[in-house]
């Protein structure tokens, strides 16, 4: 199998292609990164601007499921209904995600285990505020008449899989948010950029995650 399982340095799983000699998260802590890029500064940035009943909320890569988890503890722990949407051509396989670490309780291993296990193309209430619909298409060919107020950009590098970062999918993610909707992600390459700016958005550059210089938030004015 090229993917295994490594713990990161704050204690976290994550990943490891060997085929793309790639990691799914930053090796200096996975759970880290992914609560400072999407959770703090998309979730919780785009809900301090706007007042909203429900979330919509698109992922690009729902790899280990760590970001579709700790958006579903978040739901739940502040009492907010969000409807999460996450793309994945590569869905990690059961005896992987089934040793995953990410959670505390029993409780938190069933919702891990319900993210990986809720059928393809089908949306599933996965509790009461965390509606989950999973999806196999890849970007350029998802199809949707939904509108999303966060995108949590989560693909393999640029370098690795460069297709996915193309001028065109960044469009098509301007496209599929709303007015004032957010975009983040854990790059911040400097053609990306000048993609996002291309493509419509205002760019912020931010302090990166667990030690790392930078990340991006993108915003569709």
């Amino acid at each position: 199998m090229s993917i295994k399982i490594i713990t990161t340095e704050d204690g976290s799983h994550s990943l490891y292609d060997e085929e793309l000699n790639e990691t799914y998260h930053s090796t200096r802590g996975a759970r880290g990164e992914s609560m400072h890029v999407f959770i703090q500064e998309g979730l919780e940035h785009w809900l301090k601007q706007n007042e909203a009943k429900e979330v919509k909320a698109l992922e690009v890569g729902l790899g280990t499921g760590l970001n579709a988890f700790l958006t579903a503890l978040f739901a739940e722990k502040h009492n907010q209904k969000i409807h999460f949407t996450s793309l994945e051509p590569f869905p990690v396989v059961h005896e992987i995600y089934e040793n995953l670490n990410y959670h505390q309780t029993a409780k938190e291993k069933e919702l891990l285990m319900s993210i990986h296990e809720a059928e393809w193309e089908k949306e599933f209430d996965l509790s009461q505020n965390f509606q989950l619909y999973k999806s196999t298409a890849r970007l350029e060919h998802f199809s949707t008449s939904k509108l999303y107020n966060l995108i949590f950009f989560d693909a393999f590098a640029p370098s690795k899989q460069p297709e996915v970062w193309s001028l065109e999918n960044l469009k098509k993610c301007f496209s599929l948010l709303e007015k004032g909707g957010v975009l983040t992600t854990y790059c911040a390459q400097g053609q990306f950029k000048r993609n996002l700016a291309e493509a419509g958005f205002e760019v912020e550059t931010l302090q990166g995650a667990m030690g790392k210089k930078e990340m991006v938030r993108a915003v569709k004015p």
